[in-house]
């Protein structure tokens, strides 16, 4: 069932975000999320497809490799999420700080989950790809939940 969700997805739209668990588990190829991982990667890697993520993400990811110094996993993060020519890494301006303050105030969201919400939606992307239901709470957005499409 997960390949056909995720496509159809994919299929409907144009750009997509990703929340910081998308990247962790695609580098580190948790086996629960690997098919769903390669989907998604394999079209942000096509011609059509595109996706953006906050800078925000790379500071969530590397927060528990340099935790543990474990340097090779940082470096692997760099090494495959810089490589993908329509992934693209947006930083925090003043525009998205205001949507995402307001987001915070209006949805209950914790700072990275509004900034990534603001990011998405400043960027366009019209879908969410994300294993935190929270970000239901913004209607701008369809948000798809990994667990859910196992």
């Amino acid at each position: 069932m997960s390949a056909h969700v995720i496509d159809a997805l994919l299929e409907r739209h144009r750009s997509i975000a990703l929340d910081t668990s998308v990247v962790i588990h695609a580098v580190e190829g948790h086996p629960k999320y690997l098919e769903l991982s390669h989907r998604i990667f394999h079209w942000i890697q096509a011609p059509a497809g595109k996706a953006v993520t906050s800078t925000i993400t790379m500071t969530e990811a590397l927060v528990r490799p340099y935790r543990l110094m474990d340097i090779e996993t940082v470096d692997k993060f760099y090494a495959l999420m810089l490589t993908y020519p329509h992934l693209d890494w947006i930083q925090p301006t003043l525009g998205i700080a205001d949507r995402a303050a307001q987001m915070r105030a209006q949805y209950n969201l914790r700072t990275p989950d509004a900034l990534q919400a603001s990011t998405a939606v400043t960027a366009g992307a019209t879908a969410l790809v994300s294993n935190d239901a929270i970000f239901r709470r913004i209607p701008d957005l369809e948000v798809a939940i990994l667990d859910e499409m196992l």
